[in-house]
């Protein structure tokens, strides 16, 4: 199965737009494209128990973000940080991301290395 492409990408501002976390606004640390998930900073902490590992020799209990449904967040406008869609266009022979609510651009999308 083929990966689905997203319009918000690791680093975007996002505000949550459903769910119990409604109305929060975090950055977006990681998007898992198999899962339509992405966890966001501050959004959806949960406990978590560990055993002793290596890693952590203590075990115990952390507190650390879940992964969210891709459908709850939509991109914060960069003008006014209210929900906002994305649109993509091309000006002057590169992708350009921008919001549709007030038109600003977000950034520039470059092809990965390697395609």
């Amino acid at each position: 199965m083929a990966k689905k492409k997203f319009k918000i990408k690791a680093g975007d501002k996002v505000v949550v737009i459903a769910g119990k976390d409604k109305g929060k606004v975090g950055k977006v640390l990681k998007v898992l494209p198999e899962e339509e998930r992405v966890i966001i900073e501050g959004v959806r902490i949960v406990k978590k128990h560990l055993k002793p590992s290596q890693k952590y020799p203590e075990g115990g209990i952390i507190e650390r973000e879940a992964p969210i449904h891709i459908s709850n967040v939509m991109l914060a406008d960069p003008k006014d940080g209210k929900p906002t869609r994305v649109g993509i266009k091309f000006e002057n022979g590169k992708k350009i991301r921008y919001a549709k609510r007030s038109g600003s651009v977000i950034d520039e999308i470059s092809k990965p290395a390697g395609r």
